[in-house]
């Protein structure tokens, strides 16, 4: 074999062997950006009721597509008794900070955060156009699940300014709920307990957010949209929204 043949052989074998690192490289930084969530939907504590209800809530593939991780800052509002806060509690760990909003202090609430794995959990119970948020810009995720119909319009609004100040530059503002009729705005938020998609994103981009991407895990194309949410459970189409801060 020629001195320039072997001279391309080596050549090529090196590009080679760096290919492989780079690729190596990729997948971990892929291992990196799918967290897996199932210590914390695995976690003891929790009860049989919010075990339950995973099925319907599909809380891993959401997360999933929020990206939440370890070391996150975030927060949960309305959590009531902490199915969320209990679950991010637990993925962001003890070097991340989950604050757990509700509109009106509950003890009884309060009560479940005082044991020693929830130490991450900071309580900031209060109205929600107040909502008790830093406003320094450090939170890396914030979510509303199934409540963003329960607010009126001017709290909304005035809550999700709020939640852009907490959140740092590209922090993520997910907005999960019970979907309306298209065109049907806020009509339905009191009666049927749902909520127009196009109204949210209306009111959230219009306080200084993007809209960055739609998820689509807990559509149910069957929903007629025209039943009582809270009478008939688990049975309606719901929106999965994530919001950007530029």
């Amino acid at each position: 074999m020629g001195k320039h043949a072997r001279i391309r052989i080596y050549t090529l074998l090196g590009i080679l062997s760096m290919s492989f690192v780079a690729a190596g490289s990729t997948a971990e930084r892929s291992q990196e950006k799918s967290p897996d969530y199932t210590a914390a939907l695995t976690n003891s504590e929790r009860p049989d009721t919010e075990r339950a209800l995973d099925a319907a809530r599909k809380p891993s593939e959401v997360l999933t597509f929020y990206n939440v991780k370890q070391g996150d800052k975030v927060a949960d509002i309305w959590a009531a008794r902490g199915y969320y806060t209990a679950i991010l509690s637990q993925v962001v760990g003890p070097q991340g900070v989950v604050y757990s909003a509700n509109p009106n202090a509950r003890p009884e609430f309060a009560e479940r955060w005082k044991n020693p794995i929830y130490a991450n959990v900071k309580i900031v119970d209060g109205p929600f156009d107040k909502i008790g948020l830093p406003q320094d810009g450090s939170l890396d995720f914030v979510i509303i699940h199934l409540n963003y119909h329960d607010l009126t319009p001017e709290v909304r609004i005035a809550m999700n300014k709020r939640i852009l100040g907490a959140l740092k530059p590209s922090g993520i503002y997910a907005v999960v709920d019970h979907s309306a009729k298209d065109g049907t705005g806020n009509e339905a938020a009191t009666t049927l307990h749902r909520i127009d998609k196009a109204l949210v994103i209306k009111e959230v981009t219009g306080s200084g957010f993007t809209l960055a991407k739609e998820g689509n895990m807990l559509r149910k194309p069957e929903d007629t949209r025209d039943f009582n949410v809270n009478k008939e459970r688990n049975k309606d189409d719901r929106f999965v929204l994530a919001f950007q801060k530029p």
